[in-house]
């Protein structure tokens, strides 16, 4: 009995591999232009903890090719990239931008990084003063008064 339950649990893992979700991959050529521009200090906050989903710069850890985790990873990137990627902001109009601002300025003491994110990545935690710095310079791009 524990054999062929071990047997049928082992084998739907196995075709659990087969479903797969994939994140858009970068292009040939990234324009650096295009990135985003930010004070020093804002800019390694952001590729610390947020360029990972936000970015083309994704570090895929192993078990993010393993299903069922890659499914949930793989969601969380492919989604992160379409709400804001920081490569691509030269191609976003100034509303898109004001709405990332405005997002930036809500999420970041709350929602994100996300906490199963930093769960596995300690690095990317940021401190209540990083919190509040990112959020005063979302908010010092925000052009009409929302607050």
């Amino acid at each position: 009995m524990f054999k062929t339950l071990a047997l049928w649990v082992l084998g739907m893992f196995g075709l659990l591999q087969l479903v797969q979700i994939d994140i858009p991959q970068p292009p040939k050529q990234i324009d650096p232009n295009k990135e985003i521009k930010a004070p020093k200090p804002i800019m390694a906050m952001l590729k610390r903890s947020c360029y990972d989903c936000h970015s083309y710069e994704t570090k895929m850890p192993w078990y993010g090719h393993v299903s069922p985790v890659s499914l949930e990873v793989k969601s969380h990137v492919k989604e992160g990239r379409e709400a804001v990627n920081f490569q691509e902001w030269g191609n976003y109009d100034d509303a898109k931008k004001q709405k990332i601002y405005k997002g930036i300025a809500k999420t970041i003491n709350f929602r994100m990084p996300m906490p199963m994110y930093l769960s596995m990545h300690e690095d990317a935690k940021l401190t209540r003063k990083q919190r509040e710095t990112i959020k005063k310079w979302a908010k010092s791009h925000i052009k009409e008064e929302a607050y």
